[in-house]
């Protein structure tokens, strides 16, 4: 590892969303945890005439330049990348990726889940990986991808990060917070399911050894150290590589009976468990098991989140009429409350386009009021997020037998402060808002700890709780007016 202090240590920590990319340097001490970012850059997917893809070269020298960013403050003690999940490249013989991994939005997803579910059953699927059905999930974008002609060529399968991670050091491996959003880990074990694989005619070898969290995967390939000017034996640390299990690993939680909402692009809405919730009703309820830190589980469902808040906004700057999120936010608390509630998990609002008629149109079949400006829209996309927060933990602390005492909000929705007071009334319980940087604090603490700075999880949460800015809300307003606003909507699980 590179000289650096044991009480000075500063880490880099490379994280990708699915709308921009930063590298940001976190310094951690016994009463430090610092984080500052040095580099941003745009992730702008890219419609090819075969499909949606990610640009993952141009995500790829963004990271460099931001890893040479980093390097002029001084050491770093290693790198740590997260991204999102499910998304994939496939690697030749040869080491090269065989073409730009597809985005997870990408039309043709769908088809290829139901040719898999016609060989493989729903029930069967979740019995092995616990996963919520998505058209996207990774088992059913491998079927898409096997009627490709580069799939013959495939020798290794690598998810985003772990590609990312192949690229800085030569070191193939298969992170397992990440892998258990592939639908091909078993959820029970944590190990890659060899019988599913072998049921839906994959071949073993296209998957690597898995790595957990804290694990060393591997030092700077020597063209890589001298492009970032990072010393030659800068370690890259396998941290929890899907950005929801590193921003649960940051959520700043001292009581049991704590959930949790990571709100960005999406809400994942759930609780932390010691084993998975495998139950018939668990998959009628289209409820996760994810893997989280130390064999944890991140029991959660996926909510549209802020997409359907930006995607109305990149609309309208289209339409040449943009509006600033502040002016947004203040015209919303104007409007008229539950004037108009949408179901957030309505497939018709996953794919990118004009969302404010898709909104209208869902109204319109719900037979309520479409909204007269933008402000009206905020107010109804933001009131329904809460209604799904308050649907989605009431029916996660049901199926595990959990009783909530609190919510956690952490992520960029936790600077939003109308969803935070929201969510509280919606679902009578308090809640604690912040870090709004949670998964790079989750990227950063994860390192930290493979270098000896910091304990355990709950050292980890309780380092976050005295060094990062929190808010909290306490429920108000009339519970019942919720719960009418609730009634207006399909049952969901």
């Amino acid at each position: 590892m590179p000289a650096t202090s044991r009480h000075d240590a500063v880490f880099a920590a490379v994280d990708l969303g699915a709308t921009s990319g930063r590298v940001i340097t976190g310094r951690v001490g016994p009463d430090q945890l610092v984080l500052t970012e040095v580099h941003r850059f745009a992730n702008t997917p890219v419609r090819l005439p075969d499909g949606l893809r990610w640009d993952v070269l141009a995500l790829y020298q963004g990271m460099l330049e931001g890893l040479r960013a980093a390097s002029r403050g001084g050491p770093v003690a290693s790198v740590g990348i997260d991204t999102w999940a499910v998304d994939h490249g496939l690697l030749d013989a040869d080491g090269s990726l065989l073409g730009l991994p597809f985005h997870y939005r990408d039309e043709r997803n769908a088809a290829a889940a139901e040719r898999v579910l016609s060989r493989c059953g729903a029930r069967e699927l979740y019995a092995v990986g616990g996963l919520q059905h998505l058209p996207f999930n990774t088992v059913f974008q491998i079927e898409a991808h096997r009627a490709t002609a580069q799939w013959p060529a495939a020798r290794t399968l690598l998810l985003m990060p772990d590609l990312l991670v192949y690229w800085l050091t030569g070191s193939v491996g298969a992170e397992v917070t990440n892998a258990s959003t592939t639908g091909l880990l078993d959820a029970r074990t944590g190990d890659w399911s060899e019988a599913l694989m072998a049921r839906l005619g994959l071949e073993r070898s296209l998957f690597p050894a898995l790595r957990e969290p804290g694990a060393r995967a591997g030092t700077l390939l020597p063209h890589v150290a001298a492009y970032t000017g990072l010393a030659a034996d800068t370690p890259v640390t396998t941290v929890a590589s899907h950005d929801t299990a590193s921003a649960v690993a940051a959520v700043p939680a001292a009581e049991p009976g704590f959930a949790y909402v990571s709100c960005g692009t999406w809400s994942l809405a759930g609780l932390e468990l010691d084993a998975p919730v495998l139950t018939e009703e668990s998959r009628a309820a289209n409820f996760t098991n994810e893997r989280g830190v130390d064999g944890t589980v991140r029991y959660l469902r996926n909510i549209m989140g802020m997409w359907l808040l930006e995607e109305c906004r990149r609309t309208w700057e289209r339409d040449g009429t943009p509006v600033a999120l502040e002016t947004l936010l203040a015209d919303a608390a104007r409007v008229r409350p539950f004037a108009s509630v949408i179901d957030p998990d309505d497939p018709e609002f996953l794919a990118p386009g004009d969302m404010p008629s898709r909104i209208d149109a869902a109204l319109v079949r719900t037979g309520q009021p479409t909204p007269d400006g933008p402000g009206g829209y905020v107010r109804c996309v933001l009131e329904s997020l809460a209604l799904a927060h308050r649907r989605t933990l009431r029916r996660a602390a049901g199926l595990a037998g959990r009783e909530l005492t609190r919510i956690h909000l952490v992520g960029g929705g936790s600077r939003n402060e109308l969803l935070c007071q929201w969510t509280a009334d919606a679902t009578g319980l308090p809640v604690t808002a912040g870090p709004a940087e949670a998964t790079a604090l989750g990227n950063v603490l994860l390192q930290a700890r493979a270098h000896g700075l910091v304990g355990g999880p709950a050292e980890m949460r309780a380092l976050v709780a005295r060094t990062q800015e929190l808010r909290h809300y306490t429920p108000q307003g009339d519970p019942a007016a919720w719960d009418r606003a609730a009634a207006r909507l399909p049952a969901r699980g």
